[in-house]
């Protein structure tokens, strides 16, 4: 979920995550703001900041990297008093005002991240305290407070409940809790089983790929950082009435799977222009397959992003490189050895140097260091821009400013 699961970029369009289209051809925009030393990344995180650092210190957790200190001090400074998290405060000495948009993807982003490192409960528990104060009355959460509900971000921050400790079944505002909300965004089976963003504008659903990929996962009561579930023969989609959350994630699984069925990836649709391969997206996909319905079912879209996409990490920076070692552990493959690229060196060079990589017995041996392995990366900007540009030509309103998680699938 969903970048799912790809980040004010998923904001301002889903994925959580970090996700961009196909291999970027022109360079990223020139920073805005000086590029603080604790951040990973080296391009303008007005938009993803936090959602960007979230997701590199969860992947990082994954495979026992121990982040650097300053790494984790930046991300816990840009919380607010109050709990929230905005995509980025670029002087966090200044107390937070009512001129600065929070959000509820990069609280709940922060929140999974600070649970898995640990020792960060007092900032975790303010943290959920805020998402609760700004549950909609259908049991769900739109990207920004008071904000209309949406698959993307309801099941973000029910990821960031579970990693707290909280059942989300027993959040609930008005009677309803986030699988409330989740089940009412799900299609049936007669019209693909996919979730969809939000209804339009007549209340209709339209089924969303990405925002699949992160219902699949918010169905579950799963975070960003999901293992593989227990095997299922196959991905069906099966109309029980009024689906329970699990048949709901069932249903959005066997959508994914058939997505995927034909080239083994999800496709970026842009109006104006050629299809073309979601890399970010397709990650997300394999993440929400394998927690459904364990690593084989999601073994045609891993094989596909193990032979293609590390040009594509490499061009859009920390999110990207995280969303495929979270792939890796969702499935049980090892990063190190990901179609021939090194994801945890990879991403390790994004940002300040690892207190401790986690390095195989194999890497001590040869004496290699992981974060001198792949060289900065400074391009790794270039899709939550790209994104940016689709939601300012779309006009969707704020959106889920972090990877391109709200744009239509087919």
């Amino acid at each position: 979920m969903n970048v799912r699961r790809s980040a004010a970029v998923l904001a301002a369009t889903a994925v959580i995550g970090a996700a961009t289209p196909a291999v970027a051809a022109s360079p990223s925009p020139t920073p805005s703001v000086a590029i603080p030393s604790g951040l990973y990344g080296t391009t303008d995180p007005t938009y993803d900041g936090v959602w960007r650092q979230s997701l590199a210190l969860l992947a990082q957790d994954t495979v026992g990297v121990k982040p650097a200190r300053k790494a984790v001090d930046w991300l816990t400074g840009q919380q607010c008093a109050n709990g929230s998290f905005a995509a980025f405060r670029a002087d966090p000495a200044k107390a937070c005002d009512a001129k600065l948009m929070v959000d509820t993807n990069s609280t709940a982003a922060a929140v999974q991240a600070l649970a898995a490192l640990g020792g960060h409960e007092a900032a975790a528990e303010k943290a959920v305290g805020w998402l609760k104060s700004v549950q909609n009355a259908d049991g769900g959460w739109g990207y920004a407070p008071g904000g209309a509900s949406d698959t993307n971000s309801t099941s973000v921050v029910v990821g960031a409940l579970t990693a707290a400790g909280e059942k989300p079944a027993e959040v609930v505002k008005g009677g309803k809790s986030p699988y409330d909300a989740l089940v009412t965004l799900a299609l049936p089976c007669d019209a693909g089983g996919a979730f969809a963003y939000q209804p339009d504008k007549q209340g209709k659903l339209a089924a969303n790929a990405d925002a699949t990929a992160a219902g699949v996962l918010g169905a579950l009561g799963a975070g960003l950082a999901a293992g593989a579930g227990k095997k299922a023969d196959d991905a069906v989609c099966a109309d029980a009435g009024y689906p329970g959350p699990r048949q709901a994630a069932a249903n959005g699984a066997a959508y994914l799977a058939k997505a995927v069925a034909k080239n083994g990836y999800l496709t970026s649709v842009l109006p104006g222009a050629e299809n073309q391969p979601d890399y970010g997206n397709t990650a997300d996909a394999v993440v929400a397959l394998a927690a459904q319905g364990g690593a084989e079912q999601a073994g045609e879209p891993l094989a596909w992003l193990q032979r293609n996409a590390a040009a594509w990490a490499k061009q859009s920076g920390p999110a990207a490189w995280a969303q495929l070692v979270l792939a890796a552990h969702a499935t049980g493959t090892d990063p190190r050895a990901f179609g021939g690229t090194d994801l945890v060196a990879a991403l390790n060079a994004t940002g300040p140097a690892p207190q401790a990589t986690g390095s195989t017995k194999q890497d001590d041996a040869n004496g290699t260091d992981d974060a001198d392995e792949a060289g900065q990366d400074s391009e790794d900007g270039f899709g939550v821009w790209w994104t940016v540009g689709v939601f300012l030509v779309a006009g969707v309103g704020i959106g889920f400013l972090i990877s391109g998680r709200r744009r239509q699938q087919p």
